[in-house]
């Protein structure tokens, strides 16, 4: 299905609201019938019609077509967050009693639940570096039903070789969930790849523009439907209608922010790899990226997120440099208009800082929306102004 086509016009029928070029926001609560048949029928099957905007909504439903068609994905379902996305992927798949696999160090939000609220149910977790096959096949036992991937994630950027994990998981009639989030379904996708379930934050690339938080989750329609009867609809975890407009909206201009971010980045890590106060930098569609050749035969882009490690070992050295940027704010998140950072360093108390480790002298860059020179200007009168 052309891209063009499902951003464009996908699910879009305007023919039922006066051939208005941008989609209506149903903003209702609830759906009247004139036949108590078809109320029954509602009742009997939520998913197939519209009873309650806890569930279906119209406005929502264009936007699920649209998400899982880019996806490669039978079917979509859009959460009012990425975390809860995750919450459903997961507990849709798993008894108690059940063991889960995961690559180390995932989305806190997931690591989170894995740690503290599958325990209180006896589901345990078994944490693996992705990086490589067979720490999977060894970690596996009878009891495993969910593998949970994260490819890249979000600070180094490991890579997880999907397809072979995929094929190994369904040897083992075990579960594959991926978080999508780095790439996005233009530049990745997992579905195709194999696996069974593909979630990302639309908060980030899809929305484009910081002013929504949603999560969203693809696959084929038999787990859409089987999570929407229960997690989906038990926790109320949907996303509302103008929040799904902003959604839609955002995609309109998704391929051409993307191709705008993705060239400003590689921009970006030359200047930085010539930086002294750059001790590394890390980017999958760096040729030095350890996991390079993966990165080109799975990802078809990389977008505008990168890790540097500085060079020098001073905490005061790194907050000077996060504080003197002028135009890159410091905040989580990425994919917006805006370019950011984040010091690994903030998320501990300063006394635990420790210059010989690695981790906390990286900084995470997401590239945003500025001209490449203009990012460039701001990151060196900050690494200039690092030793005070």
């Amino acid at each position: 299905m052309d891209i063009s086509y499902i951003i464009n016009e996908l699910g879009e029928d305007r023919e039922q609201y006066f051939n208005a070029i941008a989609p209506p926001i149903i903003q209702t609560s609830n759906f009247a019938f004139r036949k108590m048949d078809d109320l029954r029928q509602a009742f009997a099957d939520e998913y197939s019609t519209y009873l309650y905007s806890r569930g279906l909504n119209p406005t929502v439903e264009i936007l699920r077509k649209k998400l899982a068609a880019l996806d490669g994905a039978e079917d979509a379902l859009v959460f009012n967050s990425g975390a809860a996305a995750i919450f459903a992927a997961v507990l849709a798949n798993v008894q108690s009693g059940d063991h889960i696999v995961s690559v180390d160090k995932p989305y806190t939000w997931a690591q989170r639940m894995f740690n503290h609220i599958l325990p209180r149910f006896k589901v345990t977790t078994t944490y693996i570096d992705g990086r490589d096959i067979e720490q999977f096949e060894r970690a596996i036992l009878p009891n495993t039903k969910v593998i949970y991937l994260e490819s890249p994630n979000s600070w180094d950027y490991a890579l997880q070789d999907l397809r072979a994990v995929a094929a190994l998981a369904k040897a083992a009639g075990i579960v594959t969930i991926c978080d999508n989030s780095y790439c996005t379904p233009l530049y990745q996708q997992p579905v195709l790849l194999g696996i069974d379930l593909v979630l990302q934050s639309a908060t980030k690339y899809i929305s484009g523009h910081s002013d929504v938080v949603a999560g969203v989750l693809s696959g084929s329609r038999e787990r859409m439907a089987k999570i929407f009867n229960s997690e989906y609809l038990n926790t109320g975890s949907g996303i509302q209608p103008f929040n799904a407009w902003l959604l839609i909206r955002g995609l309109r201009t998704l391929p051409m922010r993307l191709s705008h971010i993705s060239a400003t980045t590689t921009k970006l890590v030359a200047f930085l790899k010539q930086c002294p106060e750059v001790a590394e930098v890390i980017f999958p569609f760096d040729p030095d990226f350890p996991q390079y050749e993966l990165a080109r035969q799975q990802m078809s882009g990389a977008c505008g997120l990168l890790t540097i490690v500085l060079s020098t070992t001073s905490l005061n050295a790194i907050q000077r440099f996060c504080e003197g940027l002028r135009h890159i704010s410091m905040a989580v998140s990425w994919g917006g208009h805006e370019s950011l950072i984040v010091p690994k360093c903030a998320g501990m108390p300063a006394g635990q800082f420790n210059p010989a480790n690695r981790e906390h002298r990286m900084i995470r860059l997401y590239v945003g929306q500025e001209e490449p020179d203009y990012l460039i200007s701001d990151l060196k009168q900050a690494l200039d102004g690092m030793h005070g």
